[in-house]
Protein backbone atom coordinates (compact mmCIF):
# COMPACT_ATOMS: atom_id res chain seq x y z
CA UNK A 1 0.00 0.00 0.00
CA UNK A 2 2.68 2.09 1.12
CA UNK A 3 5.67 3.38 1.96
CA UNK A 4 5.63 4.22 5.53
CA UNK A 5 8.09 6.05 7.58
CA UNK A 6 11.26 6.71 6.00
CA UNK A 7 10.05 6.14 2.71
CA UNK A 8 6.28 6.69 2.46
CA UNK A 9 7.89 7.91 0.02
CA UNK A 10 -22.70 9.53 -20.02
CA UNK A 11 -26.26 9.59 -19.50
CA UNK A 12 -28.90 8.81 -16.52
CA UNK A 13 -30.32 6.30 -18.65
CA UNK A 14 -27.71 4.14 -18.61
CA UNK A 15 -26.97 4.71 -14.91
CA UNK A 16 -30.88 3.30 -14.15
CA UNK A 17 -30.56 0.60 -16.42
CA UNK A 18 -27.08 -1.11 -14.93
CA UNK A 19 -28.76 -0.38 -11.35
CA UNK A 20 -31.52 -2.02 -12.68
CA UNK A 21 -30.10 -5.25 -13.47
CA UNK A 22 -28.15 -5.08 -10.49
CA UNK A 23 -10.80 -24.02 14.13
CA UNK A 24 -7.56 -25.75 14.90
CA UNK A 25 -4.92 -25.71 12.25
CA UNK A 26 -5.23 -28.78 9.70
CA UNK A 27 -2.70 -30.73 8.48
CA UNK A 28 -1.15 -28.84 5.66
CA UNK A 29 -0.78 -30.33 2.39
CA UNK A 30 2.09 -28.63 0.69
CA UNK A 31 2.01 -28.30 -2.95
CA UNK A 32 5.00 -28.07 -5.28
CA UNK A 33 6.64 -25.36 -6.54
CA UNK A 34 4.25 -23.59 -8.79
CA UNK A 35 5.61 -22.89 -12.43
CA UNK A 36 4.04 -20.69 -15.20
CA UNK A 37 2.02 -23.24 -16.85
CA UNK A 38 -0.19 -23.99 -13.41
CA UNK A 39 -1.40 -20.88 -13.19
CA UNK A 40 -4.95 -20.51 -13.54
CA UNK A 41 -5.37 -17.50 -15.02
CA UNK A 42 -4.94 -17.39 -18.97
CA UNK A 43 -5.95 -14.23 -21.04
CA UNK A 44 -9.64 -15.14 -21.89
CA UNK A 45 -10.25 -15.08 -17.51
CA UNK A 46 -13.37 -12.88 -16.73
CA UNK A 47 -13.03 -11.56 -12.91
CA UNK A 48 -16.14 -11.34 -10.96
CA UNK A 49 -18.29 -8.17 -11.05
CA UNK A 50 -20.15 -8.01 -7.35
CA UNK A 51 -23.79 -6.54 -8.54
CA UNK A 52 -24.40 -5.17 -4.48
CA UNK A 53 -20.98 -3.61 -4.79
CA UNK A 54 -20.40 -0.32 -2.97
CA UNK A 55 -20.53 1.33 -6.37
CA UNK A 56 -23.75 0.49 -7.50
CA UNK A 57 -24.84 1.34 -4.53
CA UNK A 58 -23.12 4.85 -5.02
CA UNK A 59 -24.62 5.09 -8.23
CA UNK A 60 -28.86 4.53 -6.51
CA UNK A 61 -27.85 7.48 -3.91
CA UNK A 62 -26.51 9.75 -6.79
CA UNK A 63 -29.30 9.29 -8.65
CA UNK A 64 -31.44 9.54 -5.65
CA UNK A 65 -29.58 13.08 -4.89
CA UNK A 66 -30.34 14.44 -8.80
CA UNK A 67 -26.52 13.52 -9.54
CA UNK A 68 -26.34 12.70 -12.88
CA UNK A 69 -23.16 12.84 -13.86
CA UNK A 70 -21.90 11.14 -10.46
CA UNK A 71 -24.39 8.80 -10.98
CA UNK A 72 -23.51 7.46 -15.34
CA UNK A 73 -19.44 7.15 -13.93
CA UNK A 74 -20.53 5.21 -10.73
CA UNK A 75 -22.64 2.45 -13.18
CA UNK A 76 -19.73 2.41 -15.04
CA UNK A 77 -17.39 1.46 -12.52
CA UNK A 78 -20.00 -0.40 -10.95
CA UNK A 79 -19.89 -2.75 -14.01
CA UNK A 80 -15.93 -3.14 -13.60
CA UNK A 81 -14.56 -5.96 -11.73
CA UNK A 82 -12.94 -5.41 -8.14
CA UNK A 83 -11.49 -7.09 -5.01
CA UNK A 84 -13.16 -8.90 -1.87
CA UNK A 85 -10.98 -8.34 0.84
CA UNK A 86 -11.01 -10.68 3.82
CA UNK A 87 -9.79 -8.59 7.16
CA UNK A 88 -11.35 -9.81 9.87
CA UNK A 89 -13.64 -12.64 11.61
CA UNK A 90 -13.49 -16.45 12.60
CA UNK A 91 -12.22 -18.70 11.30
CA UNK A 92 -16.12 -19.84 10.87
CA UNK A 93 -16.63 -16.95 9.99
CA UNK A 94 -14.09 -16.43 6.93
CA UNK A 95 -14.88 -19.71 5.77
CA UNK A 96 -18.68 -18.77 4.96
CA UNK A 97 -17.99 -15.75 3.52
CA UNK A 98 -15.35 -17.28 1.14
CA UNK A 99 -17.73 -20.20 -0.03
CA UNK A 100 -20.07 -17.51 -0.21
CA UNK A 101 -18.29 -15.15 -2.57
CA UNK A 102 -17.08 -18.54 -5.01
CA UNK A 103 -20.21 -19.54 -5.44
CA UNK A 104 -21.65 -16.31 -6.59
CA UNK A 105 -18.61 -16.33 -9.10
CA UNK A 106 -18.70 -20.29 -10.01
CA UNK A 107 -22.83 -19.14 -10.70
CA UNK A 108 -21.94 -16.43 -13.36
CA UNK A 109 -18.53 -18.18 -14.91
CA UNK A 110 -16.02 -15.59 -13.20
CA UNK A 111 -13.13 -16.37 -10.79
CA UNK A 112 -13.20 -13.65 -8.13
CA UNK A 113 -10.55 -11.77 -6.82
CA UNK A 114 -10.20 -12.04 -3.19
CA UNK A 115 -7.57 -10.29 -0.45
CA UNK A 116 -6.14 -11.93 2.58
CA UNK A 117 -5.81 -8.99 5.12
CA UNK A 118 -5.53 -10.34 8.28
CA UNK A 119 -1.79 -11.31 9.26
CA UNK A 120 -0.65 -10.69 12.88
CA UNK A 121 0.59 -6.71 13.65
CA UNK A 122 -0.19 -5.29 10.34
CA UNK A 123 0.61 -2.09 8.63
CA UNK A 124 2.65 -1.15 12.52
CA UNK A 125 -0.06 -0.03 14.10
CA UNK A 126 -0.42 3.00 11.95
CA UNK A 127 -3.92 3.69 9.99
CA UNK A 128 -4.73 -0.02 8.69
CA UNK A 129 -3.47 -1.76 11.53
CA UNK A 130 -5.06 -4.78 12.99
CA UNK A 131 -4.51 -8.78 12.40
CA UNK A 132 -5.04 -11.85 14.01
CA UNK A 133 -3.77 -12.20 17.32
CA UNK A 134 -1.38 -14.84 16.94
CA UNK A 135 0.06 -16.50 14.87
CA UNK A 136 -1.44 -19.81 15.38
CA UNK A 137 -4.71 -17.63 14.99
CA UNK A 138 -3.99 -16.60 11.99
CA UNK A 139 -2.98 -20.42 10.42
CA UNK A 140 -6.28 -21.00 11.20
CA UNK A 141 -8.25 -18.83 9.83
CA UNK A 142 -6.33 -19.24 6.51
CA UNK A 143 -7.21 -22.98 6.96
CA UNK A 144 -10.74 -21.95 7.28
CA UNK A 145 -10.60 -19.43 4.06
CA UNK A 146 -8.70 -21.74 1.95
CA UNK A 147 -11.76 -24.39 2.85
CA UNK A 148 -14.26 -22.24 1.74
CA UNK A 149 -12.92 -21.25 -1.34
CA UNK A 150 -12.65 -25.23 -2.00
CA UNK A 151 -12.47 -26.41 -5.66
CA UNK A 152 -13.78 -23.64 -6.93
CA UNK A 153 -12.02 -20.93 -8.91
CA UNK A 154 -10.18 -18.05 -7.51
CA UNK A 155 -7.28 -15.31 -6.65
CA UNK A 156 -6.18 -14.25 -4.08
CA UNK A 157 -3.74 -11.60 -3.14
CA UNK A 158 -2.02 -12.43 0.09
CA UNK A 159 -1.50 -9.73 2.50
CA UNK A 160 -0.98 -6.42 1.07
CA UNK A 161 1.99 -4.72 2.39
CA UNK A 162 2.94 -7.59 5.00
CA UNK A 163 5.71 -8.37 3.12
CA UNK A 164 7.16 -4.83 2.35
CA UNK A 165 6.34 -3.58 6.29
CA UNK A 166 7.90 -6.63 8.18
CA UNK A 167 7.82 -5.98 11.65
CA UNK A 168 11.72 -5.26 11.97
CA UNK A 169 10.77 -2.30 9.29
CA UNK A 170 8.36 -0.49 12.15
CA UNK A 171 11.16 1.10 14.55
CA UNK A 172 14.26 -0.07 16.10
CA UNK A 173 12.31 -1.27 19.58
CA UNK A 174 9.31 -3.13 17.57
CA UNK A 175 11.47 -6.67 16.46
CA UNK A 176 15.20 -6.37 18.33
CA UNK A 177 15.83 -10.10 18.31
CA UNK A 178 14.09 -10.93 15.04
CA UNK A 179 11.80 -13.53 16.08
CA UNK A 180 8.76 -11.48 14.79
CA UNK A 181 10.09 -11.10 11.45
CA UNK A 182 10.95 -14.89 11.24
CA UNK A 183 7.26 -15.42 11.84
CA UNK A 184 6.14 -13.35 9.60
CA UNK A 185 7.66 -14.79 6.81
CA UNK A 186 6.74 -18.05 8.37
CA UNK A 187 3.27 -17.00 8.36
CA UNK A 188 3.38 -15.63 4.47
CA UNK A 189 4.69 -18.95 3.61
CA UNK A 190 1.92 -21.10 5.72
CA UNK A 191 -0.45 -18.74 3.39
CA UNK A 192 0.87 -19.13 0.34
CA UNK A 193 1.30 -23.57 0.80
CA UNK A 194 -2.13 -23.46 1.77
CA UNK A 195 -4.10 -21.26 -0.47
CA UNK A 196 -2.07 -22.73 -3.93
CA UNK A 197 -3.31 -26.40 -2.57
CA UNK A 198 -6.59 -25.74 -3.57
CA UNK A 199 -6.19 -26.87 -7.09
CA UNK A 200 -8.09 -23.85 -8.76
CA UNK A 201 -6.66 -21.11 -7.27
CA UNK A 202 -3.97 -18.59 -8.07
CA UNK A 203 -1.88 -17.04 -5.53
CA UNK A 204 -0.12 -13.91 -5.27
CA UNK A 205 2.01 -12.59 -2.63
CA UNK A 206 2.06 -8.82 -2.28
CA UNK A 207 5.22 -7.37 -2.89
CA UNK A 208 4.66 -3.49 -2.74
CA UNK A 209 5.45 -1.24 -5.46
CA UNK A 210 8.52 0.59 -7.18
CA UNK A 211 8.80 3.22 -5.29
CA UNK A 212 9.19 1.27 -2.25
CA UNK A 213 11.84 -1.88 -1.78
CA UNK A 214 14.97 -2.33 -3.53
CA UNK A 215 14.94 -4.96 -6.39
CA UNK A 216 17.12 -7.37 -4.85
CA UNK A 217 15.74 -6.98 -0.98
CA UNK A 218 11.88 -7.43 -2.18
CA UNK A 219 13.24 -10.73 -4.50
CA UNK A 220 14.74 -12.14 -1.23
CA UNK A 221 12.05 -11.63 0.83
CA UNK A 222 9.45 -12.86 -1.88
CA UNK A 223 12.12 -16.18 -1.40
CA UNK A 224 12.33 -16.30 2.21
CA UNK A 225 8.22 -16.27 1.93
CA UNK A 226 7.53 -18.86 0.07
CA UNK A 227 7.18 -17.51 -3.29
CA UNK A 228 8.45 -20.22 -5.27
CA UNK A 229 4.84 -22.44 -3.90
CA UNK A 230 2.68 -19.37 -5.66
CA UNK A 231 1.82 -17.91 -8.89
CA UNK A 232 4.02 -14.87 -8.38
CA UNK A 233 3.46 -11.48 -6.29
CA UNK A 234 1.23 -8.77 -6.93
CA UNK A 235 2.20 -4.61 -6.76
CA UNK A 236 0.87 -1.76 -6.24
CA UNK A 237 -1.56 -2.41 -4.52
CA UNK A 238 -3.26 0.68 -2.59
CA UNK A 239 -1.02 2.88 -4.52
CA UNK A 240 -0.69 5.20 -8.02
CA UNK A 241 2.33 4.39 -9.64
CA UNK A 242 1.97 4.12 -13.57
CA UNK A 243 1.57 0.42 -14.91
CA UNK A 244 4.59 0.49 -17.02
CA UNK A 245 7.05 1.40 -14.34
CA UNK A 246 5.45 -1.00 -11.30
CA UNK A 247 5.79 -3.54 -14.61
CA UNK A 248 9.58 -2.81 -15.01
CA UNK A 249 9.88 -3.06 -11.54
CA UNK A 250 7.89 -6.68 -11.49
CA UNK A 251 10.62 -7.77 -14.20
CA UNK A 252 13.99 -7.12 -12.70
CA UNK A 253 12.32 -8.67 -9.27
CA UNK A 254 11.22 -11.83 -11.14
CA UNK A 255 14.53 -12.16 -13.16
CA UNK A 256 16.70 -10.92 -9.58
CA UNK A 257 15.41 -14.23 -7.86
CA UNK A 258 16.21 -16.35 -11.08
CA UNK A 259 20.25 -14.81 -10.90
CA UNK A 260 19.75 -15.74 -6.87
CA UNK A 261 18.84 -19.02 -7.29
CA UNK A 262 19.24 -20.29 -10.37
CA UNK A 263 21.99 -17.90 -12.04
CA UNK A 264 25.38 -18.67 -12.38
CA UNK A 265 26.93 -20.42 -8.68
CA UNK A 266 28.50 -17.67 -7.96
CA UNK A 267 25.33 -15.89 -7.24
CA UNK A 268 22.98 -18.60 -5.68
CA UNK A 269 21.61 -16.41 -2.41
CA UNK A 270 22.25 -12.94 -3.30
CA UNK A 271 19.79 -11.14 -4.52
CA UNK A 272 21.40 -8.09 -2.72
CA UNK A 273 24.10 -8.42 -6.07
CA UNK A 274 21.02 -7.50 -8.39
CA UNK A 275 20.72 -3.92 -10.02
CA UNK A 276 18.04 -1.89 -8.55
CA UNK A 277 16.00 1.00 -9.60
CA UNK A 278 18.58 3.34 -8.33
CA UNK A 279 21.26 1.52 -10.02
CA UNK A 280 23.81 3.45 -12.72
CA UNK A 281 27.28 2.82 -13.57
CA UNK A 282 28.68 6.09 -11.58
CA UNK A 283 26.28 4.95 -8.66
CA UNK A 284 26.35 1.57 -6.54
CA UNK A 285 23.22 -0.55 -6.81
CA UNK A 286 22.78 0.35 -2.89
CA UNK A 287 20.49 3.20 -2.83
CA UNK A 288 22.43 5.29 -0.63
CA UNK A 289 20.21 8.41 -1.40
CA UNK A 290 23.47 10.62 -1.32
CA UNK A 291 25.16 8.29 -4.07
CA UNK A 292 21.94 7.41 -6.34
CA UNK A 293 19.76 7.86 -9.36
CA UNK A 294 16.37 9.50 -9.00
CA UNK A 295 13.86 6.73 -9.38
CA UNK A 296 11.28 9.10 -10.20
CA UNK A 297 12.62 9.46 -13.24
CA UNK A 298 12.48 6.29 -15.43
CA UNK A 299 14.97 7.31 -17.55
CA UNK A 300 17.61 6.46 -15.60
CA UNK A 301 16.61 2.69 -15.50
CA UNK A 302 18.44 1.67 -18.55
CA UNK A 303 21.27 0.94 -16.84
CA UNK A 304 19.18 -1.40 -15.16
CA UNK A 305 18.19 -3.14 -17.32
CA UNK A 306 21.56 -3.27 -19.31
CA UNK A 307 22.08 -4.95 -16.03
CA UNK A 308 19.77 -7.58 -15.69
CA UNK A 309 20.30 -8.23 -20.25
CA UNK A 310 23.63 -9.00 -19.02
CA UNK A 311 23.08 -10.85 -15.73
CA UNK A 312 19.81 -12.73 -15.99
CA UNK A 313 19.28 -13.07 -20.20
CA UNK A 314 19.47 -16.56 -19.68
CA UNK A 315 16.19 -16.63 -17.74
CA UNK A 316 12.95 -18.17 -20.03
CA UNK A 317 9.50 -16.53 -19.20
CA UNK A 318 8.92 -20.23 -18.35
CA UNK A 319 11.58 -20.20 -15.32
CA UNK A 320 10.72 -16.61 -13.86
CA UNK A 321 7.83 -15.42 -11.83
CA UNK A 322 4.64 -13.85 -12.77
CA UNK A 323 2.58 -11.02 -11.05
CA UNK A 324 -0.41 -8.89 -10.67
CA UNK A 325 -0.38 -4.77 -10.97
CA UNK A 326 -3.41 -2.97 -9.27
CA UNK A 327 -4.44 -0.36 -11.45
CA UNK A 328 -7.14 0.92 -9.35
CA UNK A 329 -5.99 4.69 -9.13
CA UNK A 330 -3.04 5.24 -11.23
CA UNK A 331 -4.76 6.54 -13.70
CA UNK A 332 -3.01 9.97 -13.69
CA UNK A 333 0.26 7.96 -11.91
CA UNK A 334 1.14 9.26 -8.66
CA UNK A 335 0.88 12.44 -6.65
CA UNK A 336 3.51 14.98 -6.05
CA UNK A 337 3.21 17.30 -3.45
CA UNK A 338 3.55 20.69 -4.03
CA UNK A 339 6.85 22.08 -3.61
CA UNK A 340 7.96 23.72 0.28
CA UNK A 341 4.18 22.39 1.38
CA UNK A 342 5.28 20.34 3.88
CA UNK A 343 8.69 20.05 5.99
CA UNK A 344 7.58 16.42 7.02
CA UNK A 345 6.40 13.24 5.20
CA UNK A 346 3.66 14.37 3.03
CA UNK A 347 2.24 10.89 2.63
CA UNK A 348 1.59 10.87 -0.92
CA UNK A 349 0.68 7.32 -1.13
CA UNK A 350 -2.34 8.29 1.47
CA UNK A 351 -5.53 9.48 -0.52
CA UNK A 352 -3.46 11.10 -2.90
CA UNK A 353 -5.68 13.85 -4.18
CA UNK A 354 -6.48 14.42 -7.66
CA UNK A 355 -5.71 10.71 -8.95
CA UNK A 356 -7.78 9.02 -11.49
CA UNK A 357 -8.84 5.06 -11.59
CA UNK A 358 -6.07 3.40 -13.96
CA UNK A 359 -6.44 0.52 -16.78
CA UNK A 360 -9.57 -1.84 -16.67
CA UNK A 361 -9.24 -4.92 -14.90
CA UNK A 362 -8.33 -7.65 -17.11
CA UNK A 363 -6.42 -10.94 -17.68
CA UNK A 364 -5.36 -9.92 -21.27
CA UNK A 365 -2.28 -7.46 -20.57
CA UNK A 366 -0.15 -8.16 -23.71
CA UNK A 367 2.64 -8.23 -21.33
CA UNK A 368 4.24 -11.93 -20.98
CA UNK A 369 5.03 -11.95 -16.77
CA UNK A 370 1.75 -9.68 -16.09
CA UNK A 371 -1.10 -12.03 -15.55
CA UNK A 372 -3.68 -9.64 -14.81
CA UNK A 373 -4.34 -5.49 -14.00
CA UNK A 374 -6.74 -6.01 -10.78
CA UNK A 375 -8.23 -3.01 -9.31
CA UNK A 376 -6.94 -4.77 -5.93
CA UNK A 377 -7.42 -1.45 -3.85
CA UNK A 378 -11.53 -0.78 -3.76
CA UNK A 379 -12.09 2.24 -5.44
CA UNK A 380 -13.48 4.65 -2.97
CA UNK A 381 -12.24 3.54 -0.54
CA UNK A 382 -10.09 5.25 2.31
CA UNK A 383 -6.76 4.67 3.31
CA UNK A 384 -7.27 6.34 6.49
CA UNK A 385 -7.48 9.31 8.39
CA UNK A 386 -4.21 11.26 6.54
CA UNK A 387 -1.92 14.59 8.34
CA UNK A 388 1.00 14.96 5.83
CA UNK A 389 2.77 15.08 9.41
CA UNK A 390 1.37 18.50 9.87
CA UNK A 391 0.37 17.20 13.72
CA UNK A 392 -3.51 17.84 13.12
CA UNK A 393 -6.13 15.98 12.09
CA UNK A 394 -6.65 17.31 9.10
CA UNK A 395 -6.15 16.56 5.80
CA UNK A 396 -4.62 19.78 4.64
CA UNK A 397 -5.16 18.60 0.84
CA UNK A 398 -9.04 18.34 1.45
CA UNK A 399 -9.04 20.22 4.74
CA UNK A 400 -11.67 17.91 6.53
CA UNK A 401 -10.52 14.65 8.75
CA UNK A 402 -10.40 11.73 6.02
CA UNK A 403 -12.51 8.41 6.86
CA UNK A 404 -10.88 5.93 8.76
CA UNK A 405 -8.94 3.00 6.72
CA UNK A 406 -11.20 0.95 4.57
CA UNK A 407 -14.13 3.61 4.94
CA UNK A 408 -16.04 4.64 1.77
CA UNK A 409 -15.85 7.81 0.63
CA UNK A 410 -18.26 9.54 -1.93
CA UNK A 411 -16.28 11.96 -2.99
CA UNK A 412 -13.16 10.18 -3.24
CA UNK A 413 -14.41 7.68 -5.76
CA UNK A 414 -16.29 10.36 -7.69
CA UNK A 415 -12.95 12.41 -8.44
CA UNK A 416 -11.37 9.13 -9.27
CA UNK A 417 -13.70 8.70 -12.12
CA UNK A 418 -14.07 11.56 -13.23
CA UNK A 419 -10.40 11.55 -13.85
CA UNK A 420 -10.27 7.85 -14.88
CA UNK A 421 -7.49 7.75 -17.50
CA UNK A 422 -8.71 6.14 -19.49
CA UNK A 423 -12.43 6.87 -19.68
CA UNK A 424 -14.81 5.15 -17.96
CA UNK A 425 -17.09 2.77 -20.13
CA UNK A 426 -19.22 0.21 -20.35
CA UNK A 427 -17.50 -1.63 -23.06
CA UNK A 428 -15.98 -4.77 -21.79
Amino acid sequence: MKPPLLMRTGAAIAAIGVCAALTSTQAQATPAPATATQNVITPATKFYVDPQSKAAKQTLTDLKNGDLADAANMAKLASWPQSKWFTEGTPAQVRAEAAKLVRKAQATGTTPVMVAYNVPGRDCTQYSSGGAATSAAYRQWIDAFAEGIGDDKAVVIVEPDGLALVPSDCGPTTDPTGELTATRLADLEYAVKTLKAKPRTAVYLDAGNVQWRLVGDMAQRLLDSGVEYSDGFALNVSNTHPTAHNARYGTWISKCMWFATKGPDRARGHADWCANQYYSPAAPNDGTPGNSVDSTKPETWRWTDAWFDQNADDASTDELKHFVIDTSRNGLGAWTPPAGKYTGDAEPWCNAPGRGLGPRPTADTGTPLVDAYLWIKVPGESDGSCTRSTGGTIDPEYGIVDPPAGAWWPDYVHGLARNAAPRLTFDH
